[in-house]
């Protein structure tokens, strides 16, 4: 049992997960000492995300900014997923406790507030080996497994099915009006990408979806005298992974959502830079592509892009949030 007081701060905090185009597609509900989490069906993404596999990504990793928040607050939880078979969108119900507390989450908590999503190009400084074994265990600790992508040919495979994704969401009703919605929201909006987190892709630097063509956030060159060819400019040393689950029910993917939440944090504690990329799996060819391409049955849920920050990389803008009051259902 907690205090009330700990559980809204740790759902506040919960507010500050990643999210589909920035949605944030939940509701919360305080009930007595737990609290109800909700998918929030108002905020999907019906052109991009039709089957509701982001929107169920991004609340498990609401669901699991929470087990971090309650966790460096010296509490631990109990996760009741899917307690009502009556309300599908009745995700999971979360019960602190006074123990035990999970190590692994508490260590995650400082990196709530830091982490952003980096949509420029990255170094060309190779990310380590040992810190990829790192993220891949965090995968683990959440119900998922993280598989990276260390050959040519199988990343070929990859930006071949993004392009073909791309392809068919470009002609898919209402994921035009979608893109041109969620980044460009009224001033004083608390959600959606501002034009300061976009840069238009240049046309090799796929996985990155193409956002509409008002970006405002500069890519970056490379330092003076770094010696780094001109070409060099172009590419970087980002690496590429898949988080896969066995299954692909709702539990499924809240639990890829709760693995992708734990890898950007674990990375951004090591000031590594982070991009999720769910456009693939967002389309149905493109997603068994993914699959045949790793040969293994294993569902794709979501890819995320690890690499070190450019060196000359300014400082990204912040992404805006609701509060606490614009999520809560009535109790």
């Amino acid at each position: 049992m907690t205090r009330n007081s700990d559980l809204v701060t740790a759902v506040e905090d919960s507010l500050k997960a990643p999210s589909v185009h920035n949605t944030q597609p939940w509701r919360w509900r305080f009930r007595g000492n737990d609290t109800e989490l909700h998918a929030d069906r108002g905020r999907q993404l019906t052109g991009t995300d039709p089957e509701g596999r982001d929107l169920m990504l991004s609340c498990g990793a609401a669901l699991h900014h929470l087990r971090v928040a309650l966790a460096a607050r010296g509490l631990g939880c109990t996760v009741d997923l899917q307690p009502d078979p009556g309300d599908g969108d009745h995700l999971a119900t979360i019960t602190p406790t006074s123990g035990p507390v999970d190590p692994i989450a508490a260590e995650l908590y400082r990196q709530v507030d830091r982490r952003q999503t980096e949509r420029r190009r990255m170094s060309h400084r190779p990310v380590p080996p040992e810190l990829l074994a790192e993220l891949a265990e965090q995968a683990r600790h959440a119900g998922a497994v993280l598989v990276p992508i260390a050959d040519t040919a199988t990343r070929e495979q990859l930006a071949a099915a993004f392009r073909e994704a791309a392809a068919r969401q470009r002609f898919a009703p209402g994921y035009a009006a979608e893109l041109q919605l969620w980044t460009r929201r009224p001033a004083g909006t608390h959600d959606g990408i501002g034009a300061g987190n976009i840069v238009a892709p240049a046309a090799n630097e796929s996985p990155l979806r193409a956002f509409p063509g008002h970006g405002q956030l500069d890519q970056p060159r490379p330092a003076a005298g770094s010696g780094a060819p001109e070409a060099a400019d172009t590419g970087d040393a980002a690496e590429l992974m898949v988080i896969v689950t066995e299954g692909d029910d709702t539990a499924d993917r809240l639990r890829a959502g709760e693995a992708l939440s734990a890898v950007l944090l674990h990375a951004t504690r090591h000031r590594l830079a982070t991009t999720p990329l769910s456009q693939a799996t967002e389309v149905a060819q493109a997603r068994s592509a993914i699959g045949r391409a790793l040969q293994t049955a294993a569902q794709p849920q979501i890819l995320v892009r690890v690499g070190w920050p450019a060196t000359t990389a300014g400082d990204l803008p912040a992404t805006p949030r609701r509060d606490l009051w614009s999520v809560l259902l009535p109790s």
